[in-house]
């Protein structure tokens, strides 16, 4: 990808990092990153310690992608991991707690999965990987990783 507008690309998902979390917490007013839980976020000056929805969950995933002429690592936020999860990054890291093998699960569903991606170049001059802006699953019987993890797992 040499220049700035976004390319599509057809591609098949070959890997998950699962050894780092999936998500990361954000303040639920302005949407930047929080250190923990209990953090005062300095933008809006909300204190999640005061309130139980003040900080939630994103998707961030990092996933290597083999299109027909190469293979890349590229990094899946929140709006397009949603697609391939088929929930919010809060009921996955729910689930998860639940069921510690869940992430390294969903790593193994998602391998193999053929995608049309839609990539561009982060905005941040300092990131290393492409951003994914859009996916779309070409599989017709894809199902959302929630969905085959709760089947794997019994739970209804």
């Amino acid at each position: 990808m040499g220049d700035e507008k976004p390319q599509t690309v057809l591609c098949s998902i070959i890997a998950v990092e699962t050894t780092n979390d999936f998500s990361y917490l954000v303040c639920s007013l302005c949407e930047k990153p929080l250190p923990n839980p209990l953090s005062l976020c300095k933008f809006c000056n909300r204190n999640s310690f005061n309130s139980s929805s003040a900080s939630k969950r994103l998707f961030r995933l990092l996933v290597s992608i083999a299109s027909d002429t190469r293979v890349f690592r590229v990094i899946c936020f929140d709006r397009a991991a949603k697609v391939l999860f088929g929930c919010s990054a809060n009921e996955f890291f729910d689930f998860a707690k639940l069921h510690p093998f869940a992430a390294t699960n969903a790593g193994k569903i998602l391998e193999g999965e053929m995608c049309r991606m839609t990539l561009a170049k982060p905005k941040n001059g300092n990131a290393e990987h492409l951003r994914v802006t859009s996916v779309v699953p070409l599989s017709s019987g894809f199902q959302p990783v929630i969905q085959s993890l709760k089947e794997l797992y019994g739970v209804h």
